[in-house]
Parts: C-alpha cells; structure tokens; sequence
C-alpha cells in the first residue's frame, strides 16, 4: 500500500489540473483515514481498488508527448464513502 501511495502522490504532483494540490491533499487525507484498517476487511479492498483506479487515470497523463493522447475519465473518479464527512469531523 505504501508503494501506491507514494506513486499516486508522485503522479499528482504533475497531473494537469488546477486543483492538483487539492487532490494530493486528498489522496494524503484518505490515505490517513484509511490507515487503521483491516487489510482483509472488505472497505480495504474497496479502497484498494479505488487507489489503483486513481492511479491508472494518473498515470495517462503520464506520457503526453505521445502522437495518440487520448484520455478517458470517470464522471466521479474518486467515490467517496456515504459516511465520510462524518468521519472527517471525528
């Protein structure tokens, strides 16, 4: 899980947006919060999944000087949990 989050912070320190340092701010936020979980429990798989999809939409921004750029994004590509802001304020 380190190994993605450092890549996933690395990958938002270019990534082409005006609110690049909101989402690394909240790549290190949910990370955070998630850092207590059960590695076999279910809600750490889910979180798993939605790290490695946020890191493959990243990484296509990676190589921009290619001659077939093509991105393709979800229209909500970081899901939060239905009970996330009331975990935020604890």
């Amino acid at each position: 899980l380190l190994k993605i989050y450092k890549q996933l912070l690395r990958g938002c320190q270019t990534y082409p947006s005006k609110n690049r340092l909101k989402i690394y701010d909240s790549v290190k936020e949910d990370f955070r919060m998630n850092r207590n979980l059960d590695p076999s429990s279910e809600k750490a798989k889910q979180q798993v999944q939605i790290a490695y999809k946020g890191l493959s939409q990243v990484h296509q921004f990676d190589n921009r000087s290619a001659t077939n750029f093509s991105v393709s994004l979800e229209q909500n590509p970081f899901p939060k949990p239905d009970n996330y802001e009331d975990d935020r304020t604890k």
